[in-house]
């Protein structure tokens, strides 16, 4: 069973910057898809950016291309999505998730339903 923990989220004012991190609790992290969800309130659930088990390919969604940057460290098991120039409308929950892969390369979905490890997820608010 993989755990994912995110930390990393807070308030912040429009324009400025935050980290978030995810640590995952399972063996070889880098058989697994990564990707950042967000879900603001009364929304569906989107997703942000994915990576592959490699960090070879990468994923954005048009709304934070430019902005936002994914990374992994397979030798820390973990996953980072740095955000720069947020805005009012990133404020949601972000959730980290998983998904297992036969290979590194294999490139990460976007589904929310392809994914079978959630972290609990953290708030990131952004005032203007």
């Amino acid at each position: 069973q993989v755990q994912l923990v995110e930390s990393g989220g807070g308030l912040v004012q429009a324009g400025g910057s935050l980290r978030l991190s995810c640590a995952s609790s399972g063996r070889t992290f880098s058989l697994y898809a990564m990707a950042w969800f967000r879900q603001a309130p009364g929304k569906e659930r989107e997703g942000v950016a994915a990576i592959s088990g490699s960090g070879g390919t990468i994923y954005y969604a048009d709304s934070v291309k430019g902005r936002f940057t994914i990374s992994r460290d397979n030798a820390k098991n973990t996953v980072n999505l740095q955000m720069n120039s947020l805005k009012p409308k990133d404020t949601a929950v972000y959730y980290c998730a998983g998904e297992p892969v036969l290979y590194r390369t294999v490139v990460p979905r976007t589904r929310d339903s392809a994914y079978d490890y959630w972290g609990q997820g953290t708030q990131v608010t952004v005032s203007s």
